[in-house]
């Protein structure tokens, strides 16, 4: 069986200011086949498009039921699945524990839609890594990563899913150039 992984990245220039630039960019790996996407939006937020990068990854799959692995460095995104925070959220009709209404309520439930037509696993990781860097402790960000994700991924692999999430973050930053050209 071959695994679709899908590495997401999402940024905002200017957060909470009257002229914010939203990016988010999207890598798509199944066997040898790679396709990226990218986009933007005005006055948006970070969390916004972590959530787009996401939903733009899933929305660009042909079939349902893959087995797709998620890689963000969005805690938001990533806790939210792998601690199930969305259960809670419908079972209090999108009210979270403060009893406040769940931010971006409208994309986390595009998200939940699209992501239970697939087998998901998300897993968390360390963003805007310099990878080209002598001072970088891959030992201390690998010791991270598997804290955060489990031992099943080698040295290795987390050396590749952190250059994915890299180039995820420069498509990113792709789709705000792109936004703010037409401005």
């Amino acid at each position: 069986m071959t695994i679709l992984r899908m590495y997401t990245d999402g940024g905002c220039k200017g957060n909470q200011s009257d002229e914010n630039v939203g990016g988010w960019g999207t890598i798509l790996e199944f066997g040898e086949h790679k396709k990226e996407l990218c986009g933007g939006e005005i006055n948006t937020t970070n969390n916004r498009m972590e959530l787009t990068a996401v939903i733009e990854g899933f929305k660009a799959l042909k079939k349902d039921g893959q087995t797709v692995e998620v890689f963000s460095d969005s805690a938001y995104v990533s806790n939210c699945f792998r601690e199930k925070w969305y259960e809670s959220w419908e079972q209090n009709k999108w009210r979270n524990a403060a009893k406040k209404s769940v931010e971006n309520q409208d994309l986390w439930k595009e998200l939940l839609a699209l992501v239970r037509k697939h087998h998901v696993t998300f897993y968390r990781v360390k963003g805007h890594v310099n990878l080209a860097s002598k001072s970088t402790d891959f030992d201390k960000l690998y010791a991270k990563f598997t804290g955060w994700n489990g031992d099943r991924f080698t040295f290795d692999d987390f050396s590749y899913i952190t250059t994915m999430n890299n180039r995820a973050d420069e498509l990113a930053n792709l789709g705000i150039s792109r936004i703010k050209g037409e401005m």
